[in-house]
């Protein structure tokens, strides 16, 4: 049997290639793709070498549902039929003598991993497409738990990507009171699907005026601030929304360079600052999975594109080159 995998070249080239698949160890799983979930942040920022997850060629891609097509002779946990969502894929990939950075791997028609992966069962109520999203939500709610926001909170979000609204609906499931701020009016209108309080459309104000609005709604600014840009300029237009101590969360993800910002901002504020990795591992990935399946989470709706796998590096390749600015969620169908 052979694998088809998403592959980016050093210069940034994609491609669709075939692997061999072993055979199973005795406590490893393998997994037919069904959807694998696209991250416009994390993997572009691999892929234009802004984060370093190991030598190219790479296969990227770190969240996907699939059916456990074959089991190893001691797995218990799973049984062949079973649908599961996963993190990320051990299937090894070479190419002649090169061997492929499978550094996530889940841009692929199989996968193998041993039963105590990263795997777990998908909830009944949870469609295969908005399940292979499960990661930027997750991220969200880590960060929203990490920074305790409690029911009354003033919430600003600054850039409501998919991050973004993961947090805002992890908010809103508090009791928090919600602002969305952004430059791009989709992002905007998705957040109101999402259920913000209130949004704030950046790119037609100054940042004066945007912290004016925020104080608006909450005199002295809001209790909470989630930067979710990535972009480490954006810092400095953020900052000023927290009220006196505040908090401030940097929920963006901005890189191997170092940062810099003007420190003074923050300093007067005396905010608290929350510096969330990862995505909460498996008790934010239940929980959002749960509240999706029971409709809590409209995920769904966030899914604005759906290509087949041979369409995928054409996809990348226009991402890559920012000719997608409707993009918000994007799956690609293995199966």
């Amino acid at each position: 049997m052979k694998s088809r995998a998403l592959i980016c070249a050093d210069q940034q080239q994609f491609s669709l290639e075939e692997f061999d698949i072993p055979p199973l160890a005795p406590t490893e799983i393998l997994v037919r793709n069904i959807y694998s979930g696209v991250s416009v942040g994390t993997e572009f920022a691999v892929i234009r070498h802004k984060l370093d997850y190991g030598p190219f060629p790479v296969c990227t891609g770190y969240q996907a549902v699939g059916i456990v097509e074959d089991i190893g002779a001691h797995v218990s946990k799973f049984k062949i039929g079973d649908k599961v969502y996963y993190r990320r894929n051990f299937l090894p990939m070479q190419r002649g003598d090169q061997p492929i950075n499978a550094c996530s791997g889940a841009h692929a028609s199989y996968a193998l991993m041993a039963e105590n992966a990263e795997v777990e069962l998908l909830p009944a109520g949870v469609d295969d497409a908005t399940g292979a999203l499960f990661v930027m939500p997750s991220v969200g709610y880590n960060a929203v738990d990490m920074a305790g926001v409690q029911m009354g909170d003033v919430v600003a979000l600054h850039a409501v990507g998919l991050i973004g609204l993961g947090a805002l609906v992890a908010a809103r499931l508090r009791g928090a009171v919600t602002i969305a701020i952004d430059i791009n009016p989709r992002r905007l209108e998705m957040a109101k699907e999402m259920g913000a309080t209130y949004r704030i459309d950046a790119g037609a104000l100054s940042p004066q005026d945007v912290k004016a609005r925020v104080e608006e709604i909450k005199p002295g600014g809001a209790d909470i601030v989630f930067e979710g840009s990535g972009i480490p300029a954006c810092l400095d237009l953020a900052f000023p929304l927290a009220r006196v101590r505040g908090k401030f969360v940097f929920l963006g993800h901005y890189g191997k360079a170092p940062l810099s910002f003007h420190f003074l901002v923050p300093h007067a504020r005396q905010l608290t600052a929350f510096f969330p990795c990862n995505d909460g591992l498996a008790p934010c990935r239940a929980a959002v999975l749960r509240n999706i399946a029971t409709g809590a989470i409209p995920w769904q709706k966030t899914i604005t594109h759906r290509i087949d796998a041979c369409d995928a590096p054409d996809l990348y390749a226009k991402i890559n080159r920012d000719e997608m600015p409707e993009l918000m969620g994007a799956v690609i169908r293995w199966s």
